[in-house]
């Protein structure tokens, strides 16, 4: 296909992130008829491409709403129903909501011009489409995105921040770049575990991207971010793990019946002065009391995301410090990816 990206250099170094997750954590398709099938396919894919060519007619004023607007009919062809749930203090909310996609809702992260760090875990690529249904906002991303046909124009639009992983030394320039867009008063997302995880199992948050938060003293917002089957259990159908590429994850999704994205937003954090600190807090609220089915994976401090400190991994020190325990190659592939490896994936 030639959606389908490459598969990540996992020789690069030996800090990349791996996810134990794999064919096995996937449920079982509640399926639709193959007549809904094509008409949800239809349906997405006249939602993309004429994207561009409405957001760019449309006034400035109104681009977000727009926007918003298509991510939410997106889902709806997608077959998911949005669920926003707002847990945040009285003076934090902005707007209350509970909701299906293509509902109206006043449940937003922030007001506009108000730069905001929003992270969440990482499931699938449909976490893209579940956030920018709740309100507009840019993404870290894997950097060959912007390169991929369709999609990568889709990228530019939403002002993706591009990270190679494989290059451990442009970290504190994509850290930067955050950084300016939050000073700025953009709203950006970030996946801190830095793969995708199945819904049930998670990776550690690691912190570097947090950094540009603590730089620009701007607040951050968890989101519990997880989606729900037809009899309101926690689904792993829309996750994109082990062999996935785009192509058989998003058949299962299109196939899927009575899929809902439940999206609670918890209590803003202050970032404080330590990345890893406001990374550890963030973690606690996004997870709670859930534990991982495959347990966390720790994070390492081996990297400076500061200014300039970033460590070759090649170095005879950073030879001595890398851990005995090998992790699992990566395996995925797909369009996903710009999402799947969104995340930094270094302290």
């Amino acid at each position: 296909m030639v959606f389908d990206a490459p598969p990540a250099e996992r020789t690069a170094h030996s800090w990349m992130p791996s996810s134990p997750c794999g064919p096995g954590c996937i449920d079982p398709v509640d399926e639709i008829g193959t007549a809904r099938v094509i008409g949800r396919l239809f349906g997405v894919a006249g939602l993309l491409v004429s994207f561009p060519v409405v957001n760019v007619v449309t006034p400035r004023r109104r681009r977000e709403q727009l926007q918003r607007r298509y991510a939410r009919t997106l889902l709806g062809c997608l077959g998911i129903r949005l669920r926003v749930v707002d847990n945040r203090s009285a003076a934090n909310r902005v707007g209350v909501g509970l909701s299906d996609a293509g509902e109206s809702s006043d449940t937003r992260f922030a007001d506009p011009g108000e730069g905001l760090l929003i992270v969440a875990g990482h499931i699938g690529w449909t976490d893209v489409v579940v956030m920018a249904a709740v309100q507009p906002l840019g993404f870290v991303a894997r950097a060959d995105m912007v390169d991929w046909p369709l999609l990568g124009g889709l990228a530019k639009l939403m002002r993706v921040i591009p990270i190679e992983r494989e290059r451990l030394r442009e970290l504190p320039g994509v850290v930067a770049c955050l950084g300016e867009r939050l000073a700025a008063g953009d709203r950006v997302a970030v996946f801190p575990e830095g793969t995708t995880w199945c819904g049930r199992a998670y990776g550690t948050m690691r912190p570097a991207l947090f950094q540009a938060a603590v730089d620009t003293g701007t607040s951050v917002q968890p989101v519990r971010l997880r989606y729900l089957d037809a009899h309101g259990t926690q689904s792993t159908i829309p996750g994109f793990v082990g062999d996935d590429t785009f192509g058989t994850s998003a058949k299962r999704v299109l196939r899927s019946r009575g899929m809902v994205a439940e999206v609670v937003l918890e209590p803003v954090e202050n970032p404080g002065l330590d990345r890893r600190d406001l990374a550890r807090r963030c973690e606690q609220v996004v997870r709670g009391a859930d534990l991982s089915r495959h347990g966390a994976i720790e994070a390492s401090d081996w990297i400076e995301a500061t200014a300039t400190r970033v460590q070759d991994p090649e170095s005879a020190e950073a030879q001595q410090q890398r851990p005995s325990r090998r992790l699992r190659p990566f395996r995925r592939r797909g369009v996903g990816h710009q999402v799947a490896e969104s995340a930094v994936s270094t302290d």
